[in-house]
């Protein structure tokens, strides 16, 4: 299907484009042009992203890049398209989703989706302005790159770009769009689409393009009576099982694990409500439309394993057995515990795993949740406490010394049995000193509002080297302050 509308002034840029996609055919989306962004400016842009795709510093700095990225040119060989999908919202069946505010620009020939979030109106909008706003916008350009820079797989944020124009939230905010940049945009939601409305055929050619272009092992396994879609669900079953386990260990909680919301490659994808803990609680919920709980960040394990039966049941016409396909979901389980305690091991700078670790990880655990503990800073006092064994930063975060002091004593013992030395580069490579807390990103974004957008390049740059020292910057790596606390983050964006 093709909305006609206005043509856009074309430009080049170097990119050259395949867009298989799209080759796909109409049943799988609708091509329109994006909804120009008036009188744009540039708030942020990420070097690293620009470098993958290709693109020239020179070009980048252009008139023509901001107008392509606000959609008032389009690049040459581009072809603009909105996806339709459907999904699980909060555990209820909510039928035909789709890009209601993001059009794939295409695929270039290197394998990379570029996507504009905020690009205006779609056929599958429904109520809504097709519009991001500019405080999610920040929030999700700055989360997909310190994301990136954690070694957790997230779709990435080439660019933010703004306006004055006006966009009625829970109040009234200024437009923005953010440029997103990924393998593939393909969620769970696109198979559950074409499974619920019995389009079978559609769902096939779904499943083989997502196979041949990611997981091409599956045509090749022995295992599942050589059935390649179960071999593909086990594939992104353990897939997200690794994303999960790598939230739980940096402390991140997504806030809005729809199934429309689950990408088919195992990437952290639509930054919404998320946070990164602050003082450390197991049943912590981030995002305050969220009244039930469902997606708190103890919960987000169970979740993800419901989603993926969830894209089970969407794959069972071409599985044809549902034992076949729980069969293909039990490495999850598996795949999520080694991951988490490789990860939370790695924390603790054991480089050799052993019976007792487990116990010594859940006793940590205990402690920071019973004390409230900041998440962030313990782990990263913890650090230097490998290398030097002095106790007192790490002492001062707790009310319960008496019980820390016993597990210290545990974990020293513990770390005799390793190189010490190695143990701390490890852990201070391992655990962040920068995380892109509500309280840092809200700092940037109130700046951004007076278009000083010197706070999200200084944020930027923390979270693209989150591990290193920098000197001068202590504050950002310091306690929230008070404030924080009454920060609320919601679907609304």
């Amino acid at each position: 299907m093709t909305v006609d509308a206005p043509a856009l002034p074309q430009t080049t840029s170097g990119l050259r484009w395949r867009n298989r996609f799209a080759a796909l055919g109409p049943d799988f989306h609708t091509r329109l042009m994006p909804t120009p962004l008036p009188a744009p400016y540039w708030v942020g842009c990420s070097n690293a992203v620009a470098a993958e795709l290709g693109l020239s510093h020179d070009w980048l700095d252009s008139d023509a890049a901001l107008a392509v990225f606000t959609g008032n040119q389009q690049l040459d060989g581009s072809a603009p398209l909105a996806t339709v999908y459907s999904g699980h919202q909060f555990g209820v069946w909510a039928g035909q989703l789709g890009d209601g505010r993001a059009l794939l620009l295409g695929e270039t020939d290197g394998g990379l989706e570029v996507q504009l979030k905020g690009a205006g109106r779609t056929p599958y909008s429904r109520m809504g302005d097709g519009r991001a706003v500019l405080r999610s916008s920040i929030r999700e350009f700055l989360a997909s790159e310190a994301m990136h820079a954690l070694d957790i797989p997230t779709t990435r944020a080439l660019c933010v770009t703004g306006s004055d124009a006006p966009i009625r939230r829970e109040t009234i905010e200024t437009a923005a769009v953010v440029t997103r940049v990924a393998p593939s945009f393909i969620r769970f939601g696109h198979f559950e689409h074409f499974s619920y409305s019995g389009q079978h055929e559609q769902l096939r050619q779904l499943a083989d393009f997502v196979i041949d272009s990611f997981y091409p092992d599956c045509r090749q396994t022995d295992k599942f009576a050589g059935n390649p879609y179960a071999a593909l669900l086990e594939a992104v079953s353990e897939r997200t099982a690794a994303m999960v386990a790598q939230w739980q260990a940096v402390g991140f909680c997504h806030g809005v694990m729809n199934t429309d919301n689950m990408s088919i490659l195992g990437l952290t994808i639509d930054y919404g409500p998320f946070q990164f803990l602050d003082a450390f609680d197991p049943a912590h919920i981030c995002n305050h439309s969220d009244t039930q709980g469902r997606y708190a960040y103890n919960r987000q394990p169970n979740i993800a394993y419901w989603n993926l039966f969830c894209l089970g049941q969407a794959l069972l016409p071409l599985i044809g057995e549902q034992e076949l396909a729980l069969a293909a979901l039990e490495s999850y389980k598996t795949v999520f515990s080694a991951e988490l305690e490789a990860r939370m091991r790695a924390k603790l700078g054991l480089q050799q795993a052993r019976p007792e670790d487990r116990a010594l990880i859940d006793g940590i655990l205990k402690l920071l949740a019973q004390d409230r503990v900041d998440y962030t800073i313990f782990w990263r006092r913890l650090s230097h406490f490998a290398a030097d064994g002095k106790a007192p930063s790490v002492r001062d975060l707790f009310l319960d010394r008496t019980s820390l002091d016993a597990w210290l004593l545990q974990y020293s013992e513990r770390l005799e049995q390793e190189n010490q030395g190695q143990s701390s580069d490890l852990m201070l490579k391992t655990n962040p000193k920068f995380v892109l807390r509500n309280h840092l990103g809200e700092l940037a974004i109130r700046q951004a509002r007076e278009k000083d957008f010197a706070g999200v390049a200084g944020l930027q740059a923390l979270l693209e080297n989150p591990f290193a020292e920098h000197p001068g910057f202590e504050a950002q790596a310091s306690f929230p302050p008070d404030w924080a606390s009454t920060i609320e983050i919601s679907c609304s964006s």
